[in-house]
């Protein structure tokens, strides 16, 4: 079997082991989507949502001094995601309905990302998301944002009122 063939087969192994998974993407920690095993059209977007929360999540624990993120969970009135890193290129998102037992999403979902990155490792280097520099560096600075009131003013663009 080949490592592509082998991830879609792990992610659906997994939505067979936990009753209310729902599906599952598997994106590069720059947001692009891998694979995914979702009904939906949402995956692209729940990739880049999954990295996005995830790099947050790195950077909260790292300040915070509690060493690697291991997953975040987001709890919602009708389901949770469970985001898990997949090595340092990949990261696993796991959608379940709301009556999950998270020791048991926890328990499979761990090992499921654990399998993945086996499998992602075994891949030629060019078919995996590059790291993001500065990600995983604990020592990295945050990105310099501009402030929308220091930016030139155009008249040409509309103006909306809040």
């Amino acid at each position: 079997m080949d490592t592509d063939t082998a991830i879609v087969t792990e992610l659906n192994g997994l939505r067979r082991r936990v009753p209310d998974v729902t599906g599952s993407v598997l994106t590069g920690v720059d947001g692009l989507l891998i694979t995914h095993d979702l009904a939906s059209a949402e995956a692209e977007s729940i990739a880049a949502l999954a990295a996005a929360s995830v790099g947050l999540g790195r950077r909260f624990a790292m300040t915070a001094g509690h060493g690697d993120l291991r997953e975040t969970v987001i709890h919602g009135s009708r389901g949770q995601v469970a985001l898990y890193p997949v090595g340092d290129r990949a990261l696993l998102a796991v959608l379940a309905g709301p009556g999950t037992d998270p020791g048991l999403l926890h328990a499979h979902g761990r090992r499921a990302a654990r399998s993945i990155g086996e499998l992602l490792r075994s891949r030629p280097a060019g078919n995996v998301a590059a790291p993001v520099p500065g990600l995983l560096d604990n020592h990295a600075p945050l990105a310099v944002r501009t402030p929308m009131a220091t930016l030139p003013y155009n008249p040409a663009l509309p103006r909306r009122r809040f």
